[in-house]
């Protein structure tokens, strides 16, 4: 199975930005299309932004285009998201996903392999 690991969250204040970091392992990473969702206290997980597996397509949610940023590296396994301008409404847990599968996915239902997750917090 893929074994997806977050790292880079923390606690910022408003306007800082944070780029996180997602390292894959147990499979051949360029296969996978992958995502990232975040989860609030007492919210639904809720899709963030993906990317195809050669980087030629992105997808974000509408209300974070033009703050967020998703790329990814296959020589290093790893997916990345910048995070500009952040918000305190963007405090969260920030998950990774892999998805296998063609069409464009939004729900965490698509998808088979997630990370444990990292805290992003930001303070007005």
């Amino acid at each position: 199975q893929v074994q997806l690991v977050e790292s880079g969250g923390g606690l910022v204040q408003a306007g800082d930005s944070l780029r996180l970091s997602c390292a894959a392992s147990g499979g051949t990473f360029s296969s996978y299309a992958m995502a990232w969702f975040r989860q609030a206290p007492g919210k639904e997980r809720e899709f963030v932004a993906r990317i195809s597996r050669t980087s030629r397509m992105t997808y974000y949610a509408d209300s974070l285009k033009g703050r967020f940023t998703i790329s990814r590296d296959n020589a290093k396994n790893t997916v990345y998201l910048q995070m500009n301008s952040l918000k305190p409404e963007d405090t969260a847990v920030y998950y990774c996903a892999a998805d296998r599968g063609i069409a464009v996915h939004t729900t965490i239902a698509n998808y088979d392999y997630w990370g444990q997750g990292t805290q992003v917090t930001v303070s007005s």
